[in-house]
C-alpha cells in the first residue's frame, strides 16, 4: 500500500524515528534488510490494566501494524511480568495462589488488549518461564566483574563497573550518587547498585540458583528474555517514558555488559498519561482500569483518544477529550455509510499518509488526514459516486492501518457504548422506524414526532436520507 514502494536492498528508509538514546529522529535502517526485531516491556500482571498501559499497548501495535504496511517484516515481542514484589503482596492479600492469580490477570490484559484492536504480539515471555537465561546471564556478568554476590545470597550489579551507565537518560552516576538519601545496604557495595537475584524469604516463591533458592530482580528479566527471543543485538526496544530510569537504563547495563555488544540501536518512549492535567498516579488514586472506561465509551473510541496525540506527548485523559474522540470517530464511520469498499486507493492520498507517518509516526497528522478524506467524501458523494466510492475505500484502508474504522458503519453506529447502551434491542427500534416512516407517508406527523422524540429519550437519533431512514445510538 505504499505510494513508493520499499526495497530492502541498498535503500534509502524513508522512515524517521526518535530515538531516545540520541535525543534526536533518525532514519530507521534494520540490522537485517527488510526485517524489524521489536521488544517492548509489557505489564507486571497484578491488577486490571489501567489507560496508562492502554497507551502502550496501543501505540506500539500501531507501530508494529504502520511498519508493516511499508512491507517489513515484523518480529513483535511485549514480555509479561509474572513474579515481582507487588505480585506476591497482593497474593498474600488475597490469600491466592500466585500464579492463579498471574494467569487471572493475563488473561484480563489479553481481553482488553483485544477490545482496543491490538493484535497479539509475536511472543509474550513470561519471567518465570525464563529463569535459566535469566540465571545464565547473572552467572556471565559475575565472571565478567559485573556483578558480585553478597553475604546474604544476594547479587547486585556493580554500576561503577559499566562504563557507559547513564547514557540513556543523561544521569551522571557521581550526580545520583551525591542524590541518594537511602543508607547503602549492609549487603551493597555501592548505593546504585542494583538488585540481580533476591535471596529467597519465607514463604515466597523461589527458584534454584548458584547462590542459594531466590528469584530474579525485575531489571535481569527484561535483559534475559529479549535477547533470548531477539539476539543480543536488535533493532528496537519500547516501553512507557517512566521506564526510561532506571529500568531501561539498567537493561543496557547488564545487556552489554554480559555481552560486550551494542544492546538495541533505537529507544522508543511512549509520554506519559495524565488525568485533567495531573499525573497519573496509582499513589494519588487517579487513574482507570480500561474495564471502568469502557463502561461509557466504545473500545475504538478509547483507541481513537489515544492515537490523537502524538505518542511522544503527554496524553491528557478527561471526559471532554473522549466526548471528543466519540464524535470524530462517528463523523468519519458516517462518511463512510453506505458505501462497498473495495481496493481502489487513491495515491495522493496514499502518499501523505505515509509521509507524517514516516516522520516518528505522527499519528495526530493522519487521523487529520482521514477526517479530510471524509470530508471529501461529504462533499462529492451527489456528485462523483465513482470519486466518492475512491475516496471511501482510501479512507477505510488508511484508518485500518492504524486499527480503525474496522467495523461496518452500520455496526458501529448501532451499537451503544456500555452503561449507555440503550434499553431498545435493535429489533424494537427498527420496527419504531418502520411505524414512523409509515406515519410520514400518511402525513401522520403528530405520530412521526411522537416516534422520533421517543426514540430520542433512549438515546437513538435518526436521520431522514434518499434511502430511508438511518438510525444510530447517540
Amino acid at each position: 500500500m505504499r505510494a513508493t514502494p520499499l526495497s530492502h536492498e541498498n535503500t534509502i528508509y524513508m522512515l524517521k524515528i526518535f530515538n531516545t538514546l540520541t535525543g534526536k529522529k533518525q532514519e530507521f535502517k534494520p540490522i537485517e534488510p527488510g526485517k524489524v526485531r521489536m521488544y517492548v516491556c509489557g505489564m507486571t500482571v497484578y491488577d486490571f490494566c489501567h489507560i496508562g498501559h492502554a497507551r502502550v499497548l496501543v501505540v506500539f501495535d500501531m507501530v508494529t501494524r504502520y511498519m508493516r504496511s511499508l512491507g517489513l517484516e515484523v518480529n513483535y515481542v511485549r514480555n509479561i511480568t509474572d513474579i515481582d514484589d507487588k505480585i506476591i503482596k497482593r497474593a498474600n492479600e488475597n490469600n491466592e495462589d500466585i500464579s492463579a492469580l498471574t494467569e487471572r490477570f493475563i488473561s484480563a490484559m489479553n481481553e482488553d488488549a483485544a477490545a482496543l484492536g491490538v493484535i497479539s504480539p509475536d511472543a509474550e515471555p513470561k519471567a518465570t518461564v525464563h529463569m535459566p537465561q535469566i540465571i545464565s546471564m547473572i552467572e556471565t556478568l559475575i565472571k565478567k566483574k559485573y556483578a558480585y554476590a553478597a553475604d546474604n545470597g544476594d547479587v547486585f550489579y556493580d554500576v561503577s563497573a559499566f562504563e557507559g551507565y547513564g547514557k540513556l537518560s543523561g544521569k551522571v552516576i557521581d550526580e545520583l550518587r551525591a542524590g541518594e538519601r537511602v543508607q547503602v545496604q549492609e549487603a551493597k557495595d555501592d548505593p546504585l547498585d542494583f538488585v540481580l537475584w533476591k535471596a529467597s524469604k519465607p514463604n515466597e516463591p523461589s527458584w534454584d540458583s548458584p547462590w542459594g533458592p531466590g528469584r530474579p530482580g525485575w531489571h535481569i528479566e527484561c535483559s534475559a528474555m529479549s535477547t533470548h527471543c531477539l539476539g543480543e543485538h536488535f533493532d528496537i526496544h519500547g516501553g512507557g517514558q517512566d521506564l526510561q530510569f532506571p529500568h531501561h537504563e539498567n537493561e543496557i547495563a547488564q545487556s552489554e555488559g554480559a555481552t560486550g555488544k551494542t544492546f538495541v540501536n533505537l529507544w522508543m518512549h511512549n509520554g506519559f498519561v495524565r488525568i485533567d492535567e495531573e499525573k497519573m498516579s496509582k499513589s494519588l488514586n487517579n487513574f482507570f482500569t480500561v474495564r471502568e472506561v469502557l463502561k461509557q465509551y466504545k473500545a475504538e473510541e478509547i483507541r481513537f483518544f489515544i492515537l490523537a496525540s502524538h505518542y511522544r506527548s503527554p496524553l491528557n485523559y478527561s471526559l471532554d477529550n473522549l466526548n471528543e474522540a466519540r464524535a470524530a470517530l462517528k463523523g468519519l464511520y458516517t462518511s463512510l455509510r453506505g458505501f462497498s469498499i473495495n481496493d481502489d486507493i487513491d495515491e495522493t492520498y496514499l502518499a501523505r499518509f505515509n509521509e507524517v507517518m514516516d516522520d516518528d509516526f505522527n499519528t495526530p497528522k493522519a487521523i487529520a488526514l482521514l477526517h479530510e478524506l471524509a470530508h471529501e467524501i461529504n462533499r462529492v458523494k451527489d456528485k462523483d459516486s465513482t470519486r466518492a466510492q475512491e475516496l471511501a475505500s482510501t479512507l477505510k484502508a488508511l484508518a485500518g492501518i492504524l486499527g480503525l474504522l474496522e467495523e461496518s458503519p452500520e455496526a458501529f453506529l448501532k451499537r451503544g457504548a456500555g452503561s449507555q447502551e440503550s434499553g431498545l434491542s435493535d429489533e424494537e427500534i427498527q420496527s419504531l422506524v418502520a411505524q414512523r416512516e409509515q406515519a410520514r407517508k400518511d402525513k401522520d406527523f403528530a405520530e412521526s414526532d411522537r416516534i422520533r422524540d421517543l426514540l430520542a429519550s433512549e438515546g437513538i437519533s435518526l436521520e431522514d436520507a434518499a434511502e430511508g431512514t438511518l438510525w444510530q445510538r447517540s
